[in-house]
């Protein structure tokens, strides 16, 4: 079954049988070394997912769960390797959103709950995105709205001597680092075995291609016009992504991220990638942000999914 959480909706199966985790695999075209993120809707639920309780857990779920950070931890031997990729680590997260939270109440017990989409694509923001990729693939989708944030959990490692950010996400570093008192790095390579999901693979990507366009100062709308006006000419059908600003640049169709806040593209990001492809584009730009706060989620998920990166 198919539900919302505050950030995108979910695909989910009980995370202790592995008959039905491998079938969400098979549904989303998923690889098996991609670890999923088990869900919890109780502090104490994940304390039983966990072999050891890292220093920082306790301070750092009692201020941000829940919400959308996922937290790394070394595992407990009753969660399935195929949770796990193998590694010897698990991810838990307490989902923001009442109906995710009862789900998992109601189950009585975890649910793994990777994003509900094909393996790849932008995930899913509303219950109507979940059909589009899986009608007919899975039994139900439990339909809550618009999710609230509209890209994935940050991800933090605790394992180490310090945490590390492995993909940013609905939680900030600057509010991570300002609650821990230190600094937290972030992850700057992929390992080979990655102990989250959206480090080794192409995430979030259109079918279009995705050509993000960055610039030293403030991007004003008249950068972007021979960029289009090139691609139309030959024969190309143009999408732009981007704040309502740039809406008369000469686009075949545009999709607004309204004033253009990190906020505003978080929550349209994926809703405009399928909006653009839906509206036949082949080729989609889209404006970079400022990497601070939420805006270093955002960066990350564009330039996943990016084809062409364009620095003007």
């Amino acid at each position: 079954m198919a539900f919302p959480t505050e950030t995108v909706y979910g695909l989910g199966a009980n995370a202790f049988n592995e008959d039905a985790i491998r079938a969400i695999f098979r549904v989303k075209g998923r690889p098996a070394d991609n670890p999923l993120i088990v869900h919890v809707d109780s502090i104490g639920r994940a304390r039983e997912l966990m072999q050891v309780e890292p220093a920082s857990f306790q301070e750092l779920v009692s201020r941000f769960w829940p919400g959308p950070l996922t937290v790394v931890v070394p595992r407990h031997a009753a969660v399935p390797d195929v949770v796990t990729a193998g590694l010897d680590t698990v991810a838990l997260r307490m989902p923001d959103h009442h109906l995710a939270r009862e789900l998992i109440a109601m189950a009585g017990v975890p649910l793994v709950a990777p994003s509900a989409n094909v393996s790849g694509q932008p995930s899913p923001t509303s219950a109507m995105d979940v059909l589009h990729d899986l009608n007919g693939k899975i039994y139900a989708v439990l339909d809550g709205g618009e999710c609230r944030i509209g890209i994935e959990s940050t991800v933090l490692d605790l394992t180490g001597e310090r945490p590390v950010i492995l993909r940013p996400g609905g939680i900030s570093r600057e509010d991570l680092e300002k609650m821990l008192g230190e600094n937290v790095s972030l992850i700057d390579s992929t390992p080979d075995h990655p102990p989250s999901p959206g480090m080794k693979y192409r995430h979030y990507a259109p079918k279009a291609e995705l050509r993000v366009v960055r610039c030293n100062e403030a991007l004003n709308t008249s950068a972007l016009v021979p960029l289009i006006r090139a691609e139309k000419e030959k024969g190309r059908s143009v999408g732009l992504l981007a704040a309502e600003a740039f809406r008369d640049v000469g686009a075949d169709v545009f999709f607004s991220l309204g004033e253009g806040t990190a906020l505003d593209y978080a929550r349209n990001l994926y809703r405009g990638f399928r909006f653009l492809d839906k509206a036949g584009a082949s080729i989609i730009f889209c404006p970079a942000i400022d990497e601070q706060g939420l805006g270093s989620a955002v960066m990350n998920r564009l330039l996943k999914a990016a084809d062409i990166i364009i620095d003007i």
